[in-house]
């Protein structure tokens, strides 16, 4: 990616504003140029209310932007720039902890560890009730998120409210530098296969991936499920860096194809592949994004990977950030991505007024008629893949589905969902401290659910909360097992509703090679589709 944002640099264009307009020699430019400049005058001297000259200018370069017709280019303001830089990173200056908003009040979702919240015992569910000498009553999460982070080494005092603990818990934070981890656990899941989730490609994500792999052939794993769902990308030469310690020396990982020479790009393994006698299953589906579908259709390419899941969302678009005066800086896009093998990830969309991105020609591409309409590629072994934007799956597997009454059920709680979410997280908070790893979710525990989302005001007809009760027992296990041992026992103990995962396991189950695996795998796939 180095190489790319040289490139793109270098092909920048410098076009002065003066105050006469632009420095132009074709007469359509001096067109252009005269009309945007009468525009800026009547707005500045005749519309009804006065604008100042920096406003009247920001709005012009906005609405140039816009009209690029482009969903992910983008002016930055400082501030947005701040926060680009921070969710691309995976590091700011804080307390480490990630927040959501309740029916009560902004509260605690996450503590990363090694941070001064993991250090000072802040749990999930505690709420944060006051901020130095300001309440946060009615506060947004922008608002509480902007006043937490800061300078590291500064102070920040922060006083919680906890379930069951009667007085107020107040906290003097000293802020540091905070890392998100893009791999925050890995497990075995069996006596061979290991597995963890690759949560975002942040600027250490090469390096836990590879920390991870080591860390599961130590324990014995000659099969690991990387799990890619949900993953939006990130910085991209991670993904260029994965493809270096997955794939032989020579293969493509990527290319990069832009309007000129200059933004023409490839990107190749450099050195032997690593972890070779690994057997690797990637898990993808509708949010796998990006830099995550750049390594998935890389590894697919390559024979390397096998893909499980549903089809992924189809971003294969290269953005360059260019740094402007006053700190703002222009996201646009440049380029795009394409696999080893040809396919172009990029899957067309539009921006609706909504906020909503869907798609130009909307289609599933997991249907037999829709595989038949779409381009073919092969892999290095002859396999066939499919092209038209994003990564198809080799085995497509759908998400477990609700049944009718527990949709129905889902249904009702949906219009008040801050305030269930408030009661179930202040009630797996209380039950905590009396559970064992082993424990089942008991008919008591829905009792009191329903006791305390009735007295909140969420009133759900009986009968209905009856027939879904599957559901709430998913619901409250999860949420009691990840506050009370942590997200790898909660993932443990949700196998048996994760049906891509388990199917994933199913065809590792007897593998001795990759090779191997893409073969059952085919088999599989060509008898789900008859």
């Amino acid at each position: 990616m180095t190489r790319l944002r040289r490139a793109a640099i270098a092909g920048i264009i410098i076009v002065p504003l003066i105050a006469g307009g632009f420095i132009a020699q074709e007469k359509s430019a001096r067109d252009g140029a005269r009309l945007l400049d009468q525009v800026l005058s009547l707005v500045s001297d005749r519309f009804v209310d006065t604008l100042d000259a920096s406003a009247l200018y920001e709005k012009a370069a906005r609405g140039l932007v816009k009209e690029l017709n482009d969903p992910y280019s983008e002016l930055l303001s400082p501030k947005q720039r701040d926060e680009f830089s921070r969710q691309t990173n995976g590091r700011y200056g804080g307390i480490g902890m990630l927040i959501e908003k309740q029916d009560a009040g902004v509260t605690v979702s996450r503590v990363f560890p090694h941070t001064p919240a993991e250090n000072a015992g802040i749990r999930e569910g505690d709420r944060i009730i006051q901020i130095d000498t300001a309440t946060t009553t009615g506060w947004s999460i922008s608002q509480v998120s902007n006043t937490l982070l800061g300078t590291p080494g500064t102070k920040v005092q922060v006083k919680f409210a906890r379930p069951g603990v009667g007085e107020p818990i107040q906290v003097k934070f000293t802020r540091a530098e905070i890392h998100i981890p893009a791999v925050q656990y890995s497990m075995m899941l069996d006596g061979k296969t290991g597995y963890f989730p690759l949560l975002q490609f942040n600027e250490t994500a090469a390096a836990e991936l590879q920390d991870a792999l080591t860390s599961l052939t130590k324990q014995g794993a000659k099969s690991v499920v990387i799990d890619l769902r949900d993953n939006p990308g990130g910085i991209l030469e991670q993904a260029i860096d994965i493809g270096d310690l997955l794939l032989d020396n020579g293969q493509q990982i990527a290319s990069v194809r832009g309007r000129g020479p200059e933004q023409q790009s490839s990107f190749a393994a450099r050195g032997p592949a690593q972890f070779k006698d690994l057997q690797l299953v990637l898990l993808t589906d509708g949010y796998t994004a990006s830099a995550a579908e750049i390594v998935a259709g890389a590894l697919q390419d390559h024979d390397r990977a096998l893909i499980v899941g549903q089809t992924s969302f189809g971003k294969g678009l290269v953005q360059t950030v260019y740094t402007l005066d006053g700190g703002w800086a222009l996201k646009m896009t440049t380029a795009k991505w394409f696999t080893p093998s040809g396919r172009s990830i990029q899957k067309e969309r539009k921006l609706l007024p909504d906020g909503r991105f869907v798609e130009v020609h909307p289609d599933s591409m997991e249907s037999d008629s829709a595989r038949k309409a779409r381009p073919v590629f092969h892999s290095d072994a002859g396999r066939v893949v499919y092209g038209g934007g994003a990564i198809t799956p080799d085995v497509v597997v759908r998400e477990d589905t609700l049944t009718t009454a527990e949709q129905t059920l889902a249904k009702a709680i949906a219009p008040k969902a801050p305030t269930f979410l408030t009661v179930l997280s202040d009630y797996a908070a209380e039950l905590r401290g009396t559970v064992k790893p082993d424990f089942k979710v008991q008919p008591a525990w829905r009792e009191e659910l329903y006791k305390r989302m009735t007295a909140a005001g969420i009133q759900i007809d009986r009968k209905e909360w009856d027939a879904g009760t599957p559901y709430i027992d998913r619901v409250l296990d999860q949420r009691v097992a990840r506050v009370a041992f942590g997200d790898s026992a909660a993932k443990r103990r949700d196998l048996p509703n994760d049906a891509p995962l388990r199917k994933a396991l199913e065809l590792l189950q007897n593998g001795k090679s990759q090779r191997d695996l893409l073969a059952r795998a085919a088999v599989a796939s060509n008898s789900s589709q008859r």
